[in-house]
């Protein structure tokens, strides 16, 4: 969401200008901070379109991965490990999901130790609803063409694998 007053000037150009005159070069800074400003940018539209279907971000991003799963189930480890959350992070999502009904709990069938979560009918609705919400609002990401957003992605993938994100 735009400020109702929007600045006459880039506040961040204006810091990195003032950033290499007292400290040095402003390059990063300024990327960095922009990115981190953007962030807020798209957390804010993506919740705003999230928000009447009673989900997060990350419980959106959960029941997406269970409907691209082959059987709309998959192990919680393993979601875990798509998702990049640590066990807490996922049994909570789980926990959350399970309380409204869009998934389930299910012991593994040929794994004792594992527990499938699998999507129930209401949060396969749930995701379609949602997914038409936030890509209604192009997760936020406006200003941009496809291209653009195509080579921003593949320059953000490169700082994500420069940080071990995927091999």
């Amino acid at each position: 969401m735009p400020a109702s007053d929007p600045l006459p000037f880039d506040p961040i150009e204006r810091a990195a200008g003032i950033w290499s005159t007292r400290i040095g070069d402003a390059t990063t800074m300024a990327a960095t901070t922009s990115v981190f400003r953007v962030q807020q940018i798209l957390q804010q539209a993506v919740d705003a379109a999230l928000r009447p279907h009673e989900l997060t971000f990350a419980r959106y991003e959960a029941l997406v991965l269970l409907t691209f799963s082959r059987h709309g189930a998959l192990p919680m480890n393993l979601m875990g490990q798509r998702l990049q959350l640590h066990p807490t992070s996922i049994t909570n999502i789980v926990d959350r999901l399970e309380g409204a009904a869009l998934v389930r709990r299910t012991p593994h069938p040929h794994d004792k130790r594992t527990t499938l979560v699998e999507l129930t009918d209401a949060g396969r609705l749930r995701c379609e609803e949602a997914t038409a919400a936030v890509t209604g609002v192009d997760f936020g990401l406006v200003g941009l063409e496809a291209d653009e957003a195509q080579t921003l992605f593949r320059l953000l993938a490169q700082v994500r694998h420069a940080a071990g994100d995927f091999a």
